[in-house]
């Protein structure tokens, strides 16, 4: 039985208050997720802290969304893969790499694959890479930087991800049109 609240900014802990008020005003309404998280001001503001530290790395925004998305899917998070696709499509992630991320399938643009091959072996093996796939992913253009910052993208929507199949948040009305289900 699930019974962790959505809150609001009026019924949220005290703490939690500050970081839903500045997602209201970033995204013009609260995500079930951050509702949820509320419950637990400290994941709610760690979370938010990655997501803004994440934002912040030398992955281009375009790949920063492919190490979610992949990360997410590799986790098997309908939420957080149906809200990431609709924050790809806002990002002009190319639609081609977004469905293929989104089904399983290999991206054409052949940088972007690599990332995605790199993220969905860090979050399967849990962090022991093969060598092979790190030189790949180094042969495809990234740099040892980046493989530590795919590290940071995979650790932040771990928390999602994880938070998620807790509190099992409801997808809201905004991602619906880009609700996913893993394929089994």
């Amino acid at each position: 039985m699930n019974d962790f609240p959505y809150h609001t900014v009026e019924t949220a802990p005290e703490d939690a208050k500050p970081i839903l008020e500045i997602a209201e005003k970033a995204f013009g309404m609260t995500p079930n997720l951050l509702r949820k998280m509320a419950e637990a001001p400290a994941l709610l503001e760690g979370y938010w802290q990655l997501k803004e530290v994440f934002s912040n790395s030398s992955l281009s925004p375009i790949e920063q969304q492919v190490v979610l998305i992949a990360a997410s899917a590799s986790n098997s998070c309908t939420y957080c893969v149906s809200v990431h696709s609709v924050l790809a499509d806002m990002t002009k992630v190319p639609g081609e790499a977004t469905e293929a991320l989104r089904n399983g399938q290999t991206i054409p643009d052949a940088r972007l694959e690599a990332l995605r091959q790199f993220t969905q072996s860090m979050v399967e093996n849990r962090g022991w890479v093969p060598d092979a796939e790190v030189q790949a992913f180094l042969d495809a253009g990234f740099t040892r930087t980046q493989a530590l910052e795919v590290v940071l993208g995979v650790g932040f929507k771990t928390l999602s991800n994880y938070a998620n199949h807790l509190v099992e948040s409801e997808l809201d009305p905004a991602f619906q049109s880009r609700a996913w289900k893993p394929s089994t």
